[in-house]
């Protein structure tokens, strides 16, 4: 038998509609579902203020380590979490508005891509303390574009209050 290529990959998830934590755990369930894949570890859920469109509910967030067999692409891994998007029916009408699930590839491996469908890592990840704090309870010593998320981190202006995470509009502290 030949031997396969394992791959790992990082997901940031959020809800505001509805239950945020049981649509993420609802997520977490059908991601571990697919064939091929299987859900390592999921970081606590945070509660976040709603970043680009303020004026919505507050999101509930975590991010996720999956596992991928070689058979998986980043074009692949992207139409998995679509269709689970789709299946736990998000529409996609107003940028940065309410959604009952959002899922998106943070980091895969050492990967790199550049198109108009995907870019890995995500662009705007290393700006989000909604990303980055829960990147930290998960995987403290990952590298980032070679800085660990509380190296990002420190480079933002946010706060952590118990499971809640503010941020301004502008999170840069003016670097």
């Amino acid at each position: 038998m030949p031997h396969q290529t394992v791959t790992h990959a990082y997901l940031g998830l959020g809800s505001n509609m509805g239950d945020g934590p049981a649509n993420l755990r609802r997520a977490l369930e059908l991601l571990d579902a697919v064939p091929g894949l299987s859900v390592e570890a999921v970081s606590p859920v945070f509660r976040t203020e709603p970043q680009g469109l303020t004026d919505q509910d507050w999101f509930a967030n975590c991010a996720a380590r999956i596992r991928l067999d070689g058979t998986w692409t980043p074009e692949t891994l992207l139409d998995a979490t679509s269709g689970i998007e789709t299946a736990m029916g998000r529409v996609r009408t107003v940028v940065w508005g309410p959604r009952v699930i959002d899922i998106d590839i943070l980091l895969l491996d050492g990967c790199e891509r550049r198109s108009d469908r995907l870019q890995i890592p995500h662009p705007r990840m290393c700006e989000r303390a909604f990303v980055l704090v829960p990147l930290m309870h998960l995987a403290p010593e990952l590298r980032i574009r070679g800085l660990t998320p509380s190296q990002w981190l420190s480079r933002l202006t946010y706060s952590v209050e118990g499971d809640l995470i503010r941020q301004p509009a502008n999170p840069f502290r003016g670097e």
